[in-house]
């Protein structure tokens, strides 16, 4: 078998499974397996297809049937035009969450820390984007040491701490709070691969999914200095609540993703 057709048939299993974007992910899985890019795979299409190559890949395609989610797989997913490590301890990195980040580079000075920091992607992207140090926390010991490492891999300037929220820092000493809180309402329908592989404490947020605003805000409130700037991911019609839970604070400001729905909200600590 050559590899023109090892990616035939795999995209022919992925498509009569329903898997989405069966070509591609047959593309990513068997460079995965071949240790190659994708135009080493074209330029030897006509390539025998060796043993060893044909186990990994179609063990890879095996896990991918059964829900694995592609990233989990190959370890890896790009954000923001960088390669992060995942695992399944952390939340995979969307391209949503860059409208976070595009947001808090206008404020990306001073003392910055990113709540709930999982892959890492916010706090590191930050701190090389706008080449500052960032304090990055998370409660999950597995989340952290993933980050760590793809701080250290990527040359960021973050310094990690093991805590829930930002207990245990001082208050009223950060210029910028950002976060990626969990937000998903418990008991909604969600997709197969997500539901059974995504860490569910980066995804659930209470019965309307907004438990984790609720001790975030005031949180962000407790470590910000005066005029000091919050940065949050929404869910998905969460603006108006969230809104609300910022009563008191100042220059609200909501941002929209690509579709046009509020995807991220900033507000200023009087």
């Amino acid at each position: 078998m050559n590899i023109r057709t090892a990616l035939l048939q795999g995209q022919q299993l992925l498509e009569e499974a329903t898997v989405p974007a069966p070509r591609l992910t047959a593309e990513v899985l068997l460079t995965h397996a071949i240790r190659c890019d994708r135009a080493w795979l074209y330029a030897h299409s006509d390539e025998e297809l060796r043993e060893l190559w044909w186990i990994h890949y179609g063990r890879y395609l095996h896990q991918r049937l059964e829900g694995t989610p592609t990233q989990y797989i190959t370890g890896r997913q790009e954000f923001y035009g960088r390669d992060f490590r995942v695992t399944p301890d952390v939340l995979i990195p969307r391209p949503e969450t860059e409208h976070l980040i595009e947001a808090a580079l206008p404020h990306a000075s001073g003392r910055i820390l990113d709540i709930g920091t999982g892959s890492g992607a916010i706090a590191v992207t930050l701190a090389l984007e706008a080449a500052v140090h960032v304090i990055a926390t998370d409660i999950s010991e597995g989340a952290l040491h993933v980050a760590t490492k793809n701080a250290d891999r990527l040359g960021a300037r973050v310094s990690f701490v093991a805590c829930d929220l930002g207990n245990g820092l001082g208050g009223g000493s950060f210029d910028l709070v950002v976060s990626n809180p969990p937000y998903v309402p418990e008991g909604d329908t969600i997709q197969r691969e997500v539901r059974e592989h995504e860490p569910p404490i980066a995804l659930y947020s209470g019965e309307d999914g907004l438990d984790m605003y609720r001790r975030l805000i005031p949180e962000a409130a407790r470590l910000l200095k005066p005029g000091g700037r919050v940065l949050m991911e929404l869910g998905y019609k969460s603006s108006e609540a969230v809104r609300a839970m910022l009563h008191g604070w100042r220059e609200i400001e909501l941002f929209n993703d690509l579709a046009g729905w509020p995807r991220v909200i900033g507000a200023k600590l009087p």
